[in-house]
């Protein structure tokens, strides 16, 4: 089908088109009546894109009563493309007749079955079960649609071959999902250690959902959320991995054209759309969604340099922000230096740094980096008001710790994510203590004018200042080495504690 069998833009939702419905009209009745089963019913279609094509074309698939499963398998070509040119890249998801809008435009969220990017060339969905990245449930009779995702279109343009088969047949029993328990054996108030971005084969992760909570466990977490792109098939899927000994979170990578964010410790089955871009005035929408669902939101790796990849929404109703995400890069520093001029910017708006590993497969370490969360106990409530109140610091691994706080010379005292409320030129020491550096670290002390002191990081760091030099004081650990006037890769660093000048009494 080419630009000609597009019927029309598709309402409300921008960069969208529909094409003409894919008709199996009614010949799967019969299957479900007798004892044999019905031959399978495919249909095939072929089209082509051109380079700027809309960001989502619906493909409406009318199945008829009596199917049991259906099945989809798509391809696409791959031309070459000039050095620096992005080639053909196509997604691929279905919403089922739940979303069907009568008035016509993009299927409604409520009828959301499953989405798999372009890590999947082929997906079924029945009762009894659905590939990983979809959701199982009957197959019911009306207007499906499979959604294409044209990511990017090469100048050449983009061919593909979409065919979809319905099996006839009696539906099966579709299984009661079983959530992850909302808490686990903690240690009252205590350092929690997480991974809040982890990917599986419930997405495009190689690894299955034992693999993590076996490498979790591995690197001493006592907690993780489960982020799979724009699906929520994963929230089922940890059912005898989670346990005492491992909190287990729901949440979603909320993957749009113009940035990626994480949905994390939301209700299980939360879906949050992301068929939008920062134009389109429907991020809001969802922020909202998230946060009545009981989770965070949280902006991911938002100074990647990969398509779609970098942050366009702004920080406006943001809990956090993943600004170290993997082993460090460039990238990780630019987003720091972004994040320490929003502490001055914002002040007492601040957003918490958080660290994760966004694993997917073998030779990414989960909990490469990982966030250290102080909470009242290991359940979701508190380690998400944790994250949220910013106390919390990351670190490369389980063996390092630290310590950073702040006292005056009349008793008051703060640590990491709170505030020492003090005369203004009252004496202030600020402490940093760190077990388990590497080799050579070197700890740096920051303030809203800088680094104003740097050390081993074997030894710690002791300074003093005042509130009316310094409005908060953050730490880093960095490994030895940097090139040129550079520091090291981030080997721990802590969210700040703030320095609040208070008028004398």
């Amino acid at each position: 089908m080419h630009r000609r069998d597009m019927l029309k833009s598709t309402a409300g939702m921008a960069g969208a088109v529909t094409l003409a419905p894919m008709d199996f009209a009614r010949a799967a009745d019969g299957g479900a009546q007798g004892d044999s089963p019905a031959a399978p019913l495919s249909r095939t279609i072929k089209g082509e894109l051109p380079t700027g094509a809309p960001d989502f074309v619906y493909v409406p698939v009318e199945v008829p009563r009596g199917v049991r499963e259906i099945a989809v398998s798509y391809g696409y070509d791959r031309p070459e493309v000039p050095e620096g040119t992005p080639g053909n890249a196509l997604d691929i998801g279905v919403f089922d007749p739940r979303g069907t809008d009568p008035r016509g435009g993009a299927p409604r969220t409520d009828g959301f079955r499953g989405w798999s990017g372009g890590f999947r060339t082929e997906f079924t969905i029945s009762a009894e079960r659905a590939t990983p990245g979809y959701l199982p449930g009957p197959v019911g009779p009306g207007t499906w649609h499979i959604v294409l995702g044209p990511y990017t279109v090469a100048p050449q343009g983009m061919r593909y071959e979409l065919t979809v088969t319905l099996t006839p047949g009696r539906p099966g029993r579709t299984p009661i999902p079983v959530h992850p328990s909302e808490r686990a054996r903690g240690r009252g108030r205590a350092w929690y250690r997480g991974d809040c971005h982890l990917h599986t084969v419930h997405s495009d992760g190689r690894r299955t959902p034992a693999e993590v909570a076996t490498a979790a466990r591995r690197a001493g977490l006592d907690f993780i959320v489960s982020t799979e792109h724009n699906t929520t098939s994963g929230h089922a899927a940890w059912e005898g991995l989670f346990g005492d000994d491992l909190l287990v979170l729901c949440g979603e990578e909320v993957t749009t054209r113009n940035g990626h964010y994480l949905a994390l410790g939301t209700d299980p089955g939360t879906f949050v759309d992301w068929r939008y871009r920062a134009r389109d005035d429907a991020y809001e929408r969802w922020v909202r969604r998230i946060h009545r669902a009981g989770g965070l939101v949280v902006p991911a790796h938002p100074n990647c340099p990969y398509v779609g990849c970098q942050w366009k929404f702004g920080y406006e109703g943001a809990d956090a922000i993943e600004l170290w995400n993997g082993p460090w890069t460039p990238d990780d520093e630019l987003a720091l230096a972004a994040w320490d001029n929003m502490l001055v910017e914002r002040g007492r708006d601040w957003l918490p740094a958080l660290g994760c590993s966004d694993a997917h497969s073998e030779g990414q370490d989960v909990g490469l980096p990982q966030t250290v969360v102080h909470a009242d106990d290991l359940t979701r409530r508190d380690v998400l008001a944790g994250i949220r109140a910013g106390r919390s610091y990351l670190a490369e691994s389980s063996r390092i710790s630290l310590e950073l706080s702040a006292s005056d010379e009349r008793g008051g005292h703060a640590t990491i994510g709170g505030r020492l409320r003090t005369a203004p030129t009252a004496d202030v020491t600020v402490r940093l203590a760190v077990d388990g550096a590497p080799e050579g670290a070197v700890a740096r002390l920051l303030t809203d004018q800088g680094e104003l002191l740097s050390g081993p990081a074997a030894t710690g760091l002791e300074w003093r200042t005042t509130a009316s030099l310094a409005s908060y004081v953050r730490a880093e650990v960095r490994h030895p080495g940097g090139e040129g006037q550079l520091p090291g890769a981030m080997a721990a660093m802590t969210n700040p504690v703030w320095l609040d000048a208070a008028p004398p009494r």
